[in-house]
C-alpha cells in the first residue's frame, strides 16, 4: 500500500487448506500459501432482488443481494512436489475438486475422484492487506499442457462468502516448497494416444465440475453437482495408416490416455485416463503442417475412475 492509500494488484497472497468441517473456517497458516498468477477475482457474486414497489413517482429503487458467495480463477504451474510421495502445496485445491489422496511414502501421491463426503476447504485471499475469508469452497481444475510454455492448473473456486477485513501486513510467503516447473517438451513430456506415441500440439482437460450454491432454509453451501470430465488433444496430423482418428469416431472406440510430465523422482506429474472417446475431428494447420484438433470424453470403466492424476 502506499503512502496515498492506494494499493497495489500484483501484491497477493492466497492461503487455501481443507476443512474438518464444512463450512468451518480451517484457519490456512502461511505455511498453506498457494502460488498462483492470471487471477480473476469476484469477491460477491449472487442474485439482486427487485422490491418493485408501486409508488406514486417514478425511479430506482435499488436491489437487496441475496445468496452471496465469492470466486476465484486463477493458474497454478503443474510440478511436483520435490520428493515423491510428498504432498503438493496445491493439494488443497485437488481435494476441493471432488478428488481423494492416497499417499505411498516415499513413491507416489495418487489423486482419484470422490463422490461421497468430498472435501471443501476455506481461502484467505489477500489483496494487498485487505483480506477476504472464503469458507466451504469446492473447485474445478483444468490442466493444459502446450510445448515451450510452462504446464498449468486453470483453477475455478466457489465458495461461502466470510469476512472482509485489513491486515497491518501481507503474509510472508515464500517459494520454499513450491517446485520449479518444467517447459512442456520433447525432452520433459511424454503422451500416448490409443496407444500412439502422440506428436502433439497441446493437451488441454478439463475434470468438468459443476460447481452448484444452494440457499435453503436450514442450509447454504456450495456444491459439486455433477462431473462431465472431457477435453482436447491438438495432434500432428498421420497417415489413416498410423493412426485412423476417423475411425475411432465414428466407432465410438474408447482408448486409453497417458500423459507423463517430468523425469526425474520429485518432479514427475503423471495423467490417466483408461477409457477416452474422440469426438468429431477438425483438420487445420500450424507452420504449414496439417493437425487434427481431437476433442476427448473421459469416461469411466466402473466408477470414479475415468481419470487419475500422479504426483511422484
Amino acid at each position: 500500500m502506499t503512502a496515498s492509500g492506494s494499493r497495489f494488484w500484483r501484491k497477493l497472497a492466497m492461503l487455501v487448506k481443507v476443512e474438518t468441517t464444512y463450512a468451518t473456517d480451517a484457519a490456512p497458516a502461511e505455511a498453506d500459501a498457494v502460488v498462483a498468477s492470471n487471477i480473476t477475482f469476484t469477491p460477491i457474486e449472487g442474485d439482486e432482488v427487485n422490491r418493485d414497489l408501486l409508488l406514486p413517482y417514478l425511479g430506482n429503487q435499488g436491489t437487496i443481494l441475496t445468496a452471496t458467495y465469492g470466486k476465484i480463477e486463477f493458474d497454478v504451474e503443474i510440478a511436483g512436489a520435490g520428493a515423491a510421495g510428498t504432498v503438493p502445496k496445491y493439494d488443497a485445491l485437488l481435494r476441493s475438486a471432488g478428488m481423494a489422496q492416497t499417499v505411498t511414502a516415499g513413491t507416489s501421491v495418487v489423486y482419484s475422484f470422490v463422490e461421497d463426503d468430498p472435501e471443501s476447504a476455506t481461502v484467505y485471499f489477500v489483496s494487498d492487506k485487505v483480506q477476504h475469508i472464503f469458507v466451504g469452497g469446492v473447485a474445478n481444475i483444468a490442466p493444459s499442457f502446450t510445448p515451450k510454455q510452462i504446464p498449468k492448473f486453470r483453477v475455478s473456486y466457489m465458495g461461502m462468502m466470510g469476512t472482509i477485513s485489513d491486515l497491518v501486513s501481507m503474509p510472508d510467503v515464500v517459494l520454499d516448497g513450491v517446485t520449479t516447473p518444467l517447459p512442456v517438451s520433447k525432452a520433459n513430456t511424454q503422451m500416448s494416444l490409443f496407444g500412439w506415441a502422440s506428436v502433439a500440439e497441446s493437451l488441454s482437460l478439463d475434470w468438468g465440475n459443476v460447481l452448484t450454491p444452494r440457499f435453503l432454509i436450514g442450509d447454504e453451501r456450495v456444491l459439486i453437482t455433477d462431473r462431465q470430465a472431457k477435453g482436447t488433444a491438438v495432434v500432428e496430423a498421420r497417415s489413416v495408416a498410423t493412426i485412423n482418428w476417423f475411425d475411432k469416431a465414428l466407432t465410438s472406440a474408447k482408448g486409453a490416455l497417458s500423459l507423463i510430465h517430468g523425469t526425474t523422482a520429485g518432479n514427475i506429474v503423471e495423467i490417466s485416463a483408461p477409457a477416452v472417446q474422440v469426438g468429431k475431428p477438425t483438420q487445420g494447420q500450424t507452420d504449414g503442417i496439417v493437425n487434427y484438433s481431437l476433442p476427448l470424453n473421459l469416461t469411466p470403466v466402473n466408477g470414479l475412475d475415468e481419470l487419475t492424476l500422479t504426483i511422484r
